[in-house]
C-alpha cells in the first residue's frame, strides 16, 4: 500500500473518534489520582481553615500583612491553615501558616499565567484541574477565610455559600475580612437578593464581617464550641457526597 493510499484512513473521522474517546477515557483517570493523591496527603491536616484572596497583593500592602497576621494566629491556635499556594494573599497565609505551629498546605494549580508557588509550604499539592483542587479547599476546611481579591476570590466564595446553603456541605464559619472592601458586596446581596427573593433573609447569617485577627480566630472557636471540629458523623457522610 502507498502513501496515497493510506490517506483516508488517518482522516477517517470514525478513528479519529475512537482516538479522542481513548484520550478522554485517560483523563477521568488523571482526574480520579489527583482527588486519591491529595485525600492521602491531607488526612492529616485537621482542623484546617482555607484562606483566599488575591494574587496581585505585593508584601508591602496592608491586605498582605493583615493576612500574614491573621494566618499566623490561627497556626498558632492550633490551625492548618490552606490557602492557593501561589503569591500575593496566598503567599502570606502561607507565609504566616509556616512560621507557625500548625501546618502551612498549599494547593497549588498550573495555569498559564499568575500562579507561581511560594516558598512556605509545609505541605503542597499541585492540580490540574480547577473543580479537584476546590473540591480539597471544601473537604478539609473548618472555615473559610475571604480576603479582598478578585474573580478566582469570588468563585471561591460562591462555590462555599452555595453548598452550605443547599445542605451539601456541613455549615462552616465563612469569613469576610476588610468591611470596606465587602460591605457593598453585603448590601447588595440584602436589597437586592433578599428583597427580591433570590435568597432567604437567614442567608446572610452564613456571613460574617470582621477585621481584627484575633476576631476571627474567636469566631471560628466560637462556632465549634458546642460540637467540637471533628465532623459528625451525618456531616461525613454528606462530604463524601459533595
Amino acid at each position: 500500500m502507498n502513501e496515497k493510499d493510506k490517506l483516508p484512513r488517518l482522516l477517517d473521522p470514525d478513528l479519529q473518534l475512537h482516538s479522542n474517546a481513548a484520550r478522554e477515557a485517560w483523563r477521568v483517570f488523571g482526574i480520579m489520582s489527583e482527588f486519591v493523591e491529595a485525600t492521602d496527603r491531607l488526612k492529616m491536616i485537621r482542623p484546617a481553615v482555607s484562606i483566599f484572596g488575591s494574587a496581585r497583593i505585593n508584601p508591602d500592602q496592608a491586605y498582605y500583612q493583615l493576612t500574614e497576621s491573621i494566618a499566623r494566629k490561627l497556626s498558632d491556635a492550633g490551625f492548618s491553615v490552606i490557602s492557593g499556594g501561589g503569591p500575593g494573599i496566598m503567599e502570606a497565609a502561607n507565609k504566616g501558616a509556616f512560621h507557625g505551629r500548625s501546618p502551612s498546605v498549599g494547593l497549588n494549580i498550573q495555569l498559564p499565567h499568575e500562579q507561581k508557588n511560594n516558598p512556605y509550604q509545609d505541605i503542597s499539592q499541585t492540580f490540574r484541574h480547577f473543580f479537584a483542587r476546590k473540591y480539597m479547599f471544601v473537604r478539609f476546611a473548618s472555615a473559610y477565610v475571604v480576603m479582598p481579591g478578585g474573580f478566582g476570590t469570588l468563585d471561591e466564595l460562591m462555590e462555599a455559600l452555595t453548598l452550605v446553603q443547599t445542605g451539601k456541605s456541613r455549615m462552616i464559619p465563612i469569613i469576610l475580612v476588610c468591611t470596606p472592601f465587602w460591605q457593598g458586596m453585603v448590601d447588595w446581596f440584602r436589597d437586592r437578593l433578599v428583597q427580591e427573593k433570590m435568597i432567604s433573609p437567614e442567608d446572610m447569617n452564613l456571613i460574617q464581617l470582621l477585621d481584627e485577627p484575633d476576631q476571627i480566630v474567636s469566631a471560628i472557636f466560637k462556632h465549634y464550641e458546642s460540637q467540637g471540629f471533628a465532623p459528625l458523623p451525618a456531616e461525613r457522610e454528606m462530604m463524601l457526597n459533595l
